[in-house]
């Protein structure tokens, strides 16, 4: 009978219904927090092999060099070439004409 009693009391106590379960959450959310941003540091630490460290350094592409190829480039006479969807073969719709894009092939 006492157990039916506290087992009902802690039922209608809202703080023991909502309080406790929030204060798992929001301890538990910080423990996990701190596991997944200890990663970001572990990673850091781990170091590339020197070789293709080199080969990234070799290999620095930056935006002024990128403008510089397409500065000069003339964009007036590109064409929209669709890509094909899935059901359509790729090899039909290349070079071909928009009356026949429109037709669903089967």
């Amino acid at each position: 009978m006492f157990t039916h009693a506290l087992t009902r009391a802690l039922r209608k106590n809202k703080t023991l219904r909502y309080g406790v379960p929030m204060l798992l959450l929001i301890v538990g959310g910080s423990f996990g927090l701190r596991e997944f941003s200890q990663i970001r540091y572990d990673a850091v630490k781990i170091k590339i092999d020197p070789e293709l460290e080199e080969k990234l350094k070799m290999n620095k592409v930056s935006l002024e060099s990128e403008y510089e190829k397409i500065k000069d480039a003339a964009f007036d006479d590109w064409k929209n070439i669709r890509g094909p969807r899935p059901w359509e073969d790729p090899q039909l719709l290349q070079g071909r004409n928009p009356e026949f894009l429109k037709t669903k092939t089967t």
